[in-house]
């Protein structure tokens, strides 16, 4: 397994990274393939504003997944929040005659619902393990 360096800030050392899903309203299938590529430009844009890193991103004509990199500073829910919007809000204007044939009545991109799932360091087992084992004071 590979070594990942910590990051610092000035007073903390941190590595926080994410798996964030998102979905399409209702679950239409309306993402293609430059679509994606543009989603993937505008993340990694508003990502590197709020200080973090996209490390991957793909998807399906459904949804998103993202593995990110953000620092302690961000709050996970209003970084999400401020993705939603943003991607939304340009892939509606770029795309609008594409996604006009899914959403006809309403400007909407992407559902209310994300999941957000912390990933990286060691399995919780090994972190329980290393817990226990702490010398407790006397």
């Amino acid at each position: 397994m590979e070594s990942q360096p910590l990051k610092r800030l000035y007073h903390c050392t941190f590595r926080l990274q994410y798996h964030l899903v998102v979905v399409t309203k209702y679950r239409r299938p309306c993402i293609t393939q430059p679509m994606l590529s543009r989603l993937e430009a505008i993340a990694r844009a508003t990502t590197e504003k709020w200080e973090g890193e996209v490390l991957e991103l793909n998807g399906e004509p459904d949804h998103m997944h993202l593995l990110l990199e953000l620092t302690p500073r961000t709050a996970p829910s209003a970084f999400v929040n401020n993705l939603k919007t943003v991607t939304s809000r340009l892939i509606r204007k770029e795309f609008g005659e594409h996604l006009q044939q899914y959403y006809w009545r309403k400007p909407v991109f992407w559902s209310r619902s994300y999941c957000i799932i912390t990933v990286g360091g060691a399995p919780l087992s090994v972190l329980k393990q290393y817990i226990e084992q702490q010398e407790a004071p006397e």
